[in-house]
């Protein structure tokens, strides 16, 4: 059995997510915990509560054991981007692309 949690629409871009996602890649989910909680990233708390909310969904809805759970699967896809328009020189008119991203968490039971 394996439980799944995502959260959609993030404000941080998907590659600063993904350097925090690929440290907890298949690691338990209690090692994962402890290794979030002391990064000093903003991605890092966003991963930290879906990585309990993962492993809440398994065991109150599947009845997984929570000391045997590990972090199955682990990615970040790029969510929308609002364009917003930055002054530039000589009178142009830029661009600042804000981007969001999706977080997925999937914990299985060893």
């Amino acid at each position: 059995m394996e439980a799944k949690a995502i959260v959609k629409n993030v404000r941080i871009s998907a590659d600063k997510t993904r350097l925090v996602v690929d440290l907890i890649r298949g690691k338990s989910v209690s090692e994962a915990m402890s290794i979030l909680k002391n990064m000093n990233k903003k991605a890092a708390r966003v991963v930290e509560k879906v990585v309990a909310s993962a492993a809440a969904n398994a065991v109150n809805n599947n009845g997984l054991n929570n000391e045997k759970l590990y972090i199955k699967q682990a990615y970040v896809n790029e969510g929308p981007v609002m364009k917003r328009m930055i002054f530039d020189s000589r009178g142009h008119v830029g661009r600042n692309d804000r981007r969001t991203s999706h977080v997925t968490i999937v914990v299985s039971e060893k």
